[in-house]
């Protein structure tokens, strides 16, 4: 033994049985070598180097630095060099016993067998932890899209990518069109099967479902796609695990196992060319157990940028799917089932949401019929602006841009900004004139009552002539007597037309009203013979009005529309994505000089949102025809309107100056903008 260990260097090389190592004698079980003969690759397995000299482990020192190498120094005492030191395994003097040096060499193997597992160990581990965050971050991914179509595209895509899969298909199961409670209303029809009526219905629907083919893809083939349905029956891979809800694994699909109910259709292979071999189709489980859908996957590669474009290359890429794939696609699946239906969920809320913004639209515009469209038109040319200013990559809002969420809270913003008007009365908000149609008849029976007084005074003199001078004299006298009574009805009727034209509201300040306080000045005697005014100071009053066809009380009510808009949509529970909403509604009749209403803001306190609002809202004003108080302007005189409003400080000169430019108004229509 003595000899042996001084025979120095060599390399002792080690492949273990099932038994393990059972070192009986050192020369019998091992292979021995002089170290500079080894030129195996020492990764491959187990080498122990026994060794004496420094020297010689200093000039080998990067290629004897491996996990699977142990080196025994034969010193009595350790190498001076701490860096060789660091090498040594462990130490044995010269003339240690074999049964020692046997020993040895076995806690030796150990370590290296241990240092193994335990880096295998690991190696497993970090790959669970990656997939795990892999899975995590797929299931975030997966809960943050709503939009359907792209959460599926979504699936599909990480399903193939954790796999390796060449392509795949994702089908969707599918209820009857008509719902459950028709069919069970069909099947308790039978009222001698009342007793089975909730099974019955529920046999019916299930019977009734079919699997839609929902979405394709692949990595060799750019594969022609329609959707279409297919009986939800076991006949196809899809189908049976739909059914079943158990994963299917094939190696591969030429070749299925005796007895499955399924079969394989060869038809789009013998068309493209393509081979299908290994095939792993896996349920989309929610949380109830209920399958949703099936995630097919088709070959499984070795190297995921492979293309599959020939038998060759089919042969040597694509090999089964794993246990731990199938695992990894199930978990995936079932997370993409729970997106799913947390975008149907999202999807449902959202047409709720819309149909509650809709209905209330028409409440308002039910209240106020005569501006019917107002609020979908403000929106189209709201979200019209937003797109213009979002489109611009210089000026003063060159960086601004819009999310989709913005720009649904600007849509619905301008939709709900007229809302309060429920709480106007309505004789206000609808009111076309300056005096409500109430008063207009009451003037209007003043004036036939003085004229019919006008005729009956004349009549009375006329009577009275003819008494006193006679017929032949009357009829001298009769045609003054017709001027005298034509020439004060025909005062009258001049009267009345000043009224009725002083009753028309303006767009702008304008008026001469002087007349109307002449008018008030004449009187006349009513029925009790009473002097009266023709025109009351009230009534005078609101004749005079010189913009519009409200008084300032009139006008405050219907300015508190805004605080009752903000008071109602703060109420309602926005999402966060949509919590400015009441803020963007209640500015839309502010001003940036602070003189609009209510709340008098001043121009930093006005979101960029509302101030697109107000323009929009303006124009609308001006242009649409359904305005009882005044007539629709033109659209270039409703522009140079509001460049006044510009020059005035009143609205944002550039963000009108995107609504000229980019034709904002070509958008002025009733159809909703798709946010």
């Amino acid at each position: 033994m003595t000899a042996g260990l001084r025979a120095l260097p060599c390399v002792l090389y080690f492949e273990r049985d099932d038994a393990g190592i059972r070192i009986s004698s050192l020369v019998q079980r091992y292979r021995r070598t002089a170290f500079e003969q080894v030129d195996h690759d020492l990764a491959q397995g187990e080498w122990i180097l026994v060794a004496s000299s420094e020297r010689m482990l200093a000039d080998n020192y990067a290629r004897i630095r491996h996990p699977n190498v142990r080196v025994i120094g034969i010193s009595d005492s350790r190498f001076r060099e701490a860096r060789i030191d660091g090498l040594v395994y462990g130490y044995l003097p010269p003339q240690t016993p074999e049964p020692l040096v046997e020993r040895m060499f076995e806690n030796a193997l150990d370590h290296i067998h241990l240092v193994s597992t335990r880096r295998e160990a690991n190696e497993r581990l970090a790959n669970v932890t990656r997939e795990i965050s892999e899975l995590n971050q797929i299931g975030a991914a997966l809960s943050a899209e709503h939009d359907t179509e792209r959460l599926l595209e979504m699936i599909l895509t990480k399903a193939r990518a954790v796999t390796r899969a060449d392509a795949g298909s994702l089908y969707l199961v599918e209820s009857p069109e008509k719902n459950a409670d028709e069919t069970a209303e069909e099947v308790n029809a039978d009222t001698s099967a009342a007793a089975n009526a909730e099974n019955g219905a529920e046999k019916t629907i299930e019977s009734q479902k079919v699997l839609r083919f929902k979405l394709t893809q692949g990595d060799s083939l750019d594969i022609p796609f329609k959707s279409f349905t297919m009986p939800l029956n076991p006949k196809s891979v899809a189908g049976y695990v739909a059914l079943s809800g158990a994963a299917v694994n094939i190696e591969d699909v030429y070749h299925l196992p005796e007895g499955v109910p399924y079969t394989f259709n060869r038809k789009f292979d013998e068309d493209s060319g393509y081979r299908t071999k290994s095939v792993l189709a896996v349920p989309m489980l929610n949380q109830k157990g209920e399958v949703l859908g099936v995630v097919q996957l088709i070959n499984a590669k070795r190297d995921q940028a492979a293309k599959l474009k020939s038998l060759s290359t089919v042969v040597e890429q694509v090999v089964p799917f794993t246990q731990r794939q199938q695992e990894i696609a199930a978990s995936l699946a079932s997370q993409a089932a729970v997106a799913l239906e947390n975008s149907r969920l999202y999807q449902a809320i959202q047409a709720m949401l819309e149909g509650f913004v809709r209905a209330s639209v028409t409440a308002i515009e039910a209240r106020d019929p005569t501006t019917s469209g107002h609020s979908f038109r403000v929106s189209n040319l709201t979200v019209a602006l937003a797109e213009a200013v979002d489109r611009l990559d210089s000026g003063p809002f060159g960086d601004l841009h819009f999310t989709r969420n913005q720009m649904k809270e600007i849509r619905y913003a301008a939709l709900l900004h007229d809302f309060g008007k429920v709480g106007v009365r309505e004789e206000v908000l609808v009111k076309a004139k300056k005096l409500y149609p109430a008063q207009l008849d009451l003037v209007k029976q003043r004036f036939q009552f003085v004229k019919r007084s006008v005729e009956a005074e004349v009549s009375k003199r006329r009577l009275e002539y003819i008494l006193e001078k006679g017929r032949d004299e009357y009829l001298q006298k009769q045609p003054e007597f017709d001027s005298d009574q034509a020439d004060k009805i025909k005062v009258l009727d001049a009267f009345f037309e000043t009224i009725l034209k002083s009753n028309e509201p303006t767009v702008l300040p304008e008026g001469q009203f002087e007349q109307l306080l002449d008018i008030s000045a004449k009187h006349f005697a009513d029925f009790e013979g009473a002097d009266q005014p023709l025109l009351s100071m009230d009534e005078v009053r609101l004749l005079s009005i010189r913009k519009g066809s409200l008084d300032d009380r009139e006008r405050a009510q219907i300015e508190s529309h805004v605080v009752h808009t903000f008071n109602f949509l703060k109420q309602i529970p926005w999402t966060k994505e949509i919590r400015h909403i009441p803020g963007i509604a209640r500015g839309h009749h502010e001003k940036l000089n602070g003189l609009g209403y209510p709340y008098k803001m001043s121009a930093v306190q006005i979101p960029v949102q509302t101030r697109m609002m107000t323009i929009s809202d303006i124009f609308d004003a001006l242009a649409a025809a359904d305005r009882p108080y005044k007539r629709a302007v033109p659209q270039e005189k409703a522009l140079d309107i509001l460049g006044f409003a510009v020059k005035d400080g009143e609205i944002d000169g550039e963000l009108f100056s995107v609504f000229k430019e980019a034709r904002v108004f070509d958008k002025w229509k009733i159809e909703p903008f798709p946010y």
